[in-house]
């Protein structure tokens, strides 16, 4: 028996003439490798009521979801449009549950803060446990808070503006360093890419090697935990760190980081 292809927009066109269900099931097999993909690459600081079936569950949910309102009219990519809808179905869901840490963005500020004023001090970047005694804390409770904290930042792969909105820039463009830019864009957005090199220049070598193994590379958080030989909680408080540090960096630039 001989098998057809089917291009993946032929399906499209018909699915979105017809609303076919058996249709909608192909595209949902087609593009469920983006679910497990998303997952992974989200702070793994979600709450423990809900297991991985959960969390797959209703990313699968934002998935059907982006299928049934993606119009492939508008010359939109549609895994770029599924990953936003899979992760905030997953984001949802934790915040209707009553899980999302309350206070994330708070304990965010304050641990920005201490940051801040530790490097002012010792003119270098301090240690967990300088952070931790400055913020009158263990380093196991300074630990969780960062893991927290890191779900409140921003979305991972969320853009940054500049301060009037124009030049939205993604983090994961400075750090691939696209070779042939938009001139035009390029032109608008030449602000924000310099202050975000020298803030990314500006990290430890490790953070450097996180943020290009995360953005450029596009690693889950379990396959950067086994490339650095360390934890994927470690991994994701060491990705919280390096956000806050370079959004200070960009906050002194007047580069303010997109909410998503």
């Amino acid at each position: 028996m001989v098998t057809m292809m089917v291009n993946v927009n032929d399906i499209w066109v018909q699915y979105k003439a017809t609303n076919d269900t058996h249709l909608r099931q192909q595209l949902i097999l087609q593009y469920a490798p983006l679910v497990k993909y998303v997952v992974g690459r989200m702070a793994i600081g979600l709450p423990s009521i809900l297991d991985s079936d959960d969390i797959v569950s209703h990313a699968t949910i934002g998935l059907i979801d982006a299928i049934e309102r993606f119009d492939p009219g508008r010359g939109l990519k549609f895994e770029s449009y599924a990953v936003a809808r899979i992760r905030g179905s997953v984001i949802d869901v934790v915040r209707r549950l009553g899980t999302y840490p309350r206070g994330a963005r708070r304990k965010m500020k304050e641990i920005e803060a201490a940051v801040a004023a530790l490097e002012e001090q010792y003119g270098r970047t301090p240690s967990d446990e300088e952070v931790a005694k400055h913020l009158g804390i263990s380093v196991e409770d300074y630990a969780r808070e960062l893991l927290e904290s890191s779900f409140a930042i921003i979305p991972l792969d969320g853009a940054l503006r500049t301060s009037d909105d124009e030049g939205m820039l993604s983090l994961s463009d400075v750090v691939e360093d696209t070779k042939s830019p938009n001139p035009t864009h390029e032109a608008e957005r030449s602000e924000t890419r310099a202050a975000l090199l020298d803030a990314l220049r500006r990290l430890p070598e490790r953070d450097q090697q996180l943020i290009a193994l995360y953005y450029h590379e596009e690693l889950t958080l379990k396959e950067i935990g086994r490339v650095l030989d360390i934890s994927e909680s470690r991994v994701c408080q060491l990705h919280a760190r390096a956000i806050m540090k370079l959004r200070r960096a960009l906050a002194r630039a007047g580069v303010t980081p997109g909410s998503g």
